[in-house]
């Protein structure tokens, strides 16, 4: 998902139409008047446009080599010879490895410097949270008690007003936050508007009680333990269709839902024996949960079809971004691919990944994992303590740290280990099971059109199938001809479409191919305002000025989400950041010759309708930081940042 798309071939979405003025393949088709070079382009940012671009940079080259893909994504010329006069193939030599090894993947090494540095002095939490109780800690406390002594170190206000105040009527952060002006008295005391207290409606948050049993592995998973007991001797999880099951299944009910059940049924039973084979009797009354569970031709439905699904985004598809693209019409919703086994250690971190906004009607998680045991037990676990309509299972995760652990797209490769995890997940949850799957491992083998029709065996109510290879990753546009043919291999199950979609002709050519609906990923990233595109069947010439909004209204969920702290804002920040890495590859419409923008096709330099526009065509992390600071204020003394996935426009 984070890496940077390199050029495609040119029968699989260049631009223009062929004749002499044909741009380049794989570069955005910009308006001549618009364009410039590199050295201009920056020239007018530094000097915050107040200087116009000169027109003798706007005709270029004859070649055109400088008014297309900039300079450092450019590994040769078409003649033949690099700039410095040596031969292609020397340049190949020298460069190429290089140029790979910047182009793809994920900026494992890059500098991060965590929020909490950046408040050196930070006040105990006693006294943020107004406790009328003393420190816990009392003399070995490591933070402040002198709250006059923070206000000396704090540093200035980041604005007049604060989204938390005026939303929830109070502020949780007090003076720590970076916007207590608005809420602070006379003599520091915290304000409260007392006609508009009230909590965030965050659902799905990880209970304290919960995370310590987690920690201490003393929550039970019996229904878990059932399905892989079964799973183990060969057999489908689920009671085995005769009348003497009726009563065992009861008995299963009545132990699997609570803790205190699974442990007053462990001590009562003593040393764990072999399960007779005949009928069990249970002990004492039935009651509602033993009768109004859900058998697996009962459970509930998964109805999607024909909606726009916001696609799982490692670290970009934080809840914030998901309220913006709720907001432009996005229908189906899912958290961020969260590890089964951080999940199952009660990492609250992860755990923050499985948290759900009241605007996300219809919302899931995805989960990650290589072993049934661990997935089937996670699953358990979230299907008895959070509220989602679906669970996902990510099998098309690429990179090498879960996919050498047998994770992501290992699973396809392992089809036994992945029977077992979606039958066991399946047994026990009363939400559907969908799966995201890629076409195979390898670029020429296509596994998806084998394993759609075991996935429906399996028990998944949908699949959605990303149109490329583990091993494209994205080198190539994805193959929507195999998602058709695919389409047909896992029918009556629905399949959900996933690749290259940008605009709303690409969703109504992608719909021509007779899947059930499309997932969105990138476009999303690159415009949010896709849904809105897509929905209303036109281009959306959004001007600078909405755009910034559009960042001003994340910044402020960031804020409702993250906190108005020093940590929160430098959180929020960091995630803007990464999306603004995105961002900057969107070509506003009025500026293209031919419409739509693709998404392999990357804008060359050029110059916007106004200085905002400019600036955000940026590609370099310092423009990016610029934005920022004009809605978080300025960045700390150290801070830095590095994108999370590799470009070599990045500097």
């Amino acid at each position: 998902m984070a890496e940077g798309a390199a050029e495609a071939p040119a029968e699989s979405g260049g631009g223009g139409t062929p004749g002499a003025g044909q741009p380049e393949r794989g570069v955005a088709p910009i308006k001549p008047q618009y364009l410039t070079t590199k050295e201009q382009f920056h020239e007018f940012l530094e000097a915050k446009g107040q200087e116009e671009p000169s027109q003798e940079t706007k005709a270029g080259h004859p070649d055109g080599n400088d008014l297309v893909e900039p300079e450092a994504k450019r590994i040769r010329l078409e003649d033949g010879q690099t700039k410095d006069g040596q031969t292609e193939e020397a340049a190949e030599l020298r460069e190429q490895p290089q140029a790979q090894k910047r182009a793809r993947g994920q900026n494992k090494s890059r500098p991060h410097v965590k929020p909490t540095h950046y408040d050196k002095d930070r006040l105990c939490p006693s006294l943020v949270q107004e406790s009328a109780t003393k420190c816990f800690y009392g003399d070995r406390c490591r933070f402040l008690h002198d709250v006059g002594l923070y206000l000396e170190t704090k540093p200035a206000d980041l604005g007049p007003r604060c989204v938390l105040f005026e939303t929830f009527g109070k502020c949780p952060y007090g003076v720590t936050c970076r916007f207590a002006g608005a809420h602070l008295g006379p003599e520091g005391q915290n304000l409260v508007q007392e006609g508009l207290v009230r909590a965030p409606n965050i659902r799905n948050g990880l209970d304290k009680a919960l995370q310590q049993q987690l920690r201490k592995r003393k929550v039970c998973f019996e229904r878990s333990e059932q399905a892989l007991r079964q799973l183990s001797k060969g057999r489908p999880p689920g009671p085995t269709p005769t009348p003497t099951t009726a009563e065992p299944e009861v008995a299963e009910a009545q132990g699997a839902p609570g803790q205190d059940n699974c442990d007053a049924q462990q001590a009562s039973q003593g040393p764990q024996q072999a399960p007779p084979r005949g009928p069990l009797r249970t002990c004492g009354p039935l009651t509602d949960e033993d009768v109004v569970r859900l058998r697996p031709s009962e459970k509930r439905q998964l109805d999607i079809s024909g909606k726009l699904y916001l696609a799982p985004l490692t670290t970009c598809g934080n809840l914030p971004f998901r309220r913006i693209c709720k907001r432009f019409g996005a229908d189906v919703t899912c958290g961020e691919m969260a590890v089964c086994t951080n999940l199952l250690q009660g990492q609250t971190s992860e755990w923050a990944l499985l948290k759900r906004h009241p605007c996300e009607d219809i919302f899931g998680v995805q989960l990650e994992g290589a072993f049934p045991d661990t997935m089937t037990k996670c699953a358990e676990l979230l299907n008895r303590t959070i509220e989602v309509d679906f669970v996902d299972i990510n099998v098309g995760c690429p990179i090498d740290l879960v996919y050498k652990k047998g994770g992501g797209c290992a699973l396809m490769n392992r089809s036994a280990k992945f029977q077992q995890i979606v039958r066991g997940m399946n047994q026990v949850l009363d939400v559907p099971l969908t799966v995201k799957i890629r076409t195979g491992v390898q670029e020429r083998v296509n596994l998806a059109h084998r394993l759609l029709p075991e996935l429906r065996d399996w028990g998944a109510a949908l699949v959605t199938l990303h149109g490329r290879s583990r091993e494209q990753r994205y080198t190539k546009l994805a193959d929507w001809r195999y998602i058709e043919q695919c389409v047909m291999a896992a029918s009556p199950m629905p399949l959900f479409g996933n690749g290259d979609i940008l605009s709303y002709e690409d969703a109504n050519q992608a719909m021509k191919t007779g899947v059930a609906g499309i997932m969105i990923a990138r476009g999303a990233l690159l415009k949010p305002w896709l849904f809105t595109e897509i929905k209303e069947q036109r281009h959306w010439d959004i001007s600078s000025s909405e755009r910034m909004d559009i960042l001003r209204d994340f910044t402020h969920y960031g804020l409702e989400h993250w906190g108005s702290d020093t940590q929160g804002v430098e959180k929020t920040r960091r995630f803007l950041l990464e999306w603004l890495s995105f961002l900057c590859r969107y070509v506003p419409v009025g500026l293209l010759e031919r419409l739509p923008q693709r998404i392999n096709e990357r804008p060359p330099y050029y110059m916007g309708r106004d200085y905002l526009e400019t600036l955000m065509a940026s590609q370099k992390a310092a423009d990016w930081i610029r934005i920022s600071e004009m809605l978080l204020g300025p960045v700390p003394p150290t801070f830095v940042f590095l994108p999370k996935h590799k470009a070599n426009a990045y500097k």
